[in-house]
């Protein structure tokens, strides 16, 4: 039983933030390594593609037709499962080819709490939601 359209997306949307945080640990973790490279992950694209197909809207993106079931679906259907995970190489690297810049990973770190914060609130509150109406049905 689905609680609501949006639940599975919340939970996605959870893990793909707590993937963010494993990264950013990771790259404030190795502040003194010589050449590393700071490390993310972008996965609010596929967050929104989702979230316009639960809701169905229209997609600015042309859909290419599979007609055939045999056909080899695009490159990009099949590696859009998870978020796309890249360098954060925008920061001067140091002498020793360190790109991590303890400023902007824990400014990053932050703002990924008060997300991740925000959708377990979020989550509670769509499941506090259903409880209720399962309660109230029971009283009738």
């Amino acid at each position: 039983m689905e609680i609501s359209r949006v639940h599975h997306l919340m939970k996605e949307a959870l893990d793909y933030r707590a993937t963010r945080e494993d990264l950013i640990s990771s790259n404030i973790a190795n502040v003194d390594t010589p050449g590393y490279r700071a490390r993310d992950i972008d996965f609010e694209e596929i967050l929104a593609e989702k979230r316009g197909r639960i809701f169905s809207e229209n997609s600015r993106e042309l859909r290419m037709a599979r007609t055939n079931a045999r056909h080899l679906p695009r490159a990009r259907e099949e590696e859009r499962n998870g978020g796309t995970l890249f360098f954060r190489d925008g920061h001067l690297a140091r002498n020793d080819g360190n790109t991590v810049d303890l400023d902007v990973e824990t400014t990053e770190m932050a703002k990924n709490t008060v997300m991740y914060n925000a959708l377990v609130a979020a989550l509670k509150k769509d499941s506090a939601i259903f409880r209720s109406v399962i309660d109230a049905s029971s009283k009738i």
